[in-house]
């Protein structure tokens, strides 16, 4: 098997095309990982990666600034040009996706021709918005560390004096915005030129460059250092191997699992010419969401645990802290609520993304029918029941995968930079990307008569 893969990434430089868009892209994607290691001037990042790397402060790690940390690959941390990541370009693209669903106006522009372009124009715009806001939180916050790390003295990050303050603030509000438009603008480069799923790749590459790091606590735990007696043994090496490789192949069965929902053609007259029916399939995905439905589960629960903290804090009331702490992560309250919403919010990405009025509606148009089932009200009825079956799978599937790393932090001890590997975000986003790659890769292999990934044709897209 393995001798077969390599052969394959063989054949893939034997192409010209693809060769010149795979080494395209490993320069783009080295230009994305140079933005995270270059400061921005006048901070000073190398107490700020200290304070990451503290073991004293490994529960950072497991915070929503970690995980932010973790996308931006280690960006953040290093107080660099891309401190804000490739995250302003996602949340922006969601939020015009979200308004595509409910507003009129722009539904009726997507189905138009040249109007996903005008949308795609909208959401870069919001893009600038949304950097320019986070952007000047940040340099906000970088002035006042201490309010951001409760309990962690590391003194003043900014080199400039205060009456130097503003043009700091504007000199780091500019070159963050710049920075992440320069990395939206080599994703498209990725897309256009390269091998693909340029955002993703680059979200990709943030991910993947934690691994050195997550080597060397892995080694730790075997082995130990400093003369701490290390605290795993074989048995538990096997355990998280087992662990790790049934958790990829339930990511990549959830991620390529579909259901096929048989359609069937009538025969049609456009003019003079006659259409002969036929039958096809329509394939409804079981993890329709994505990651979707973990990231706004996170991101809304960090907010009522910094409250009620806060409010313990300033009015001195024990009951807002015991709240508090119940809702840390890890805590059974946090995890209950994360998984109760990660399972509410699968059902509503596809309520607003999965549009069965609009299927049913263009099947109808177009003379096709799923056989037993009435066109129009009824096929709309049968996939909204058959989406909402498969959707709550997908979204137990997202659950179980989403509290692992939890488990394997706050129960066992292990290392967070290690259990991110383990699930969550991080397992999800790069097998789904791996996966479109090998698509992408393995389109121009067969068309080149190349033998693909894979010979079963398992992998959708092979046809």
């Amino acid at each position: 098997m393995f001798a077969a893969i390599v052969n394959t990434f063989s054949n893939c430089f034997k192409i010209p095309e693809l060769k010149s868009r795979i080494l395209f892209t490993l320069a783009v994607l080295a230009i994305c990982r140079l933005e995270a290691v270059v400061r921005i001037p006048g901070l000073d990042g190398a107490t700020l990666s200290a304070f990451f790397e503290s073991k004293a402060n490994a529960a950072a790690g497991s915070s929503m600034l970690g995980m932010y940390s973790l996308f931006t690959g280690g960006a953040l941390e290093h107080c660099a040009v891309g401190a804000l990541g490739i995250m302003p370009y996602i949340s922006a693209t969601i939020i015009i996706q979200l308004l595509t669903a409910v507003i009129p106006t722009l539904s009726k522009l997507a189905r138009e021709e040249g109007g996903r372009t005008k949308i795609i124009q909208y959401g870069r715009y919001l893009t600038v918005i949304l950097c320019l806001g986070q952007g000047l939180v940040m340099a906000i916050g970088w002035e006042n560390p201490e309010k951001i790390f409760q309990g962690w003295n590391m003194g003043r990050l900014v080199l400039y004096s205060d009456s130097w303050i503003w043009f700091y603030r504007i000199q780091t509000l500019l070159m963050l915005t710049t920075g992440t438009m320069l990395l939206m603008w080599l994703g498209e480069q990725i897309t256009e030129r390269g091998i693909g799923n340029g955002v993703s790749l680059v979200i990709t590459i943030g991910i993947l460059a934690r691994l050195p790091q997550a080597a060397v606590a892995l080694y730790d735990m075997f082995v130990g250092a400093g003369g701490v007696e290390a605290k795993f043994n074989l048995g538990h090496a096997i355990a998280l191997v087992l662990l790790l490789a049934g958790v990829i192949a339930g990511v990549i069965a959830i991620t390529q699992a579909q259901r096929k929902v048989p359609v069937q053609y009538a025969q049609r007259a456009v003019g003079r010419k006659v259409y002969s029916g036929g039958t096809s399939f329509m394939p409804l995905r079981v993890n329709y969401s994505g990651v979707m439905p973990i990231i706004f589960a996170q991101a809304i629960l960090m907010f009522p645990q910094k409250i009620f903290q806060f409010l313990g804090q300033s009015f001195n009331i024990k009951f807002f802290g015991e709240i508090a702490y119940a809702l840390t992560e890890g805590m059974i309250l946090y995890m209950v609520l994360y998984g109760l919403m990660i399972l509410f919010f699968s059902y509503f990405w596809v309520a607003t993304q999965f549009n069965e009025l609009q299927i049913a509606d263009d099947l109808k148009k177009n003379g096709g029918y799923i056989p037993g089932v009435r066109p129009g009200q009824a096929t709309s009825d049968y996939l909204h029941n058959a989406m909402s079956r498969i959707t709550l799978a997908g979204a137990v599937f997202l659950t179980v995968i989403a509290l692992i790393p939890i488990w394997l932090y706050r129960v066992l001890n292990i290392p967070y930079s290690v259990a991110t590997f383990f699930g969550g975000t991080s397992m999800l986003i790069l097998v789904g990307v791996m996966l479109d790659t090998m698509r992408q890769m393995e389109t121009h292999l067969l068309m080149r008569h190349y033998d693909g990934f894979l010979k079963k044709g398992r992998l959708r897209g092979r046809f």
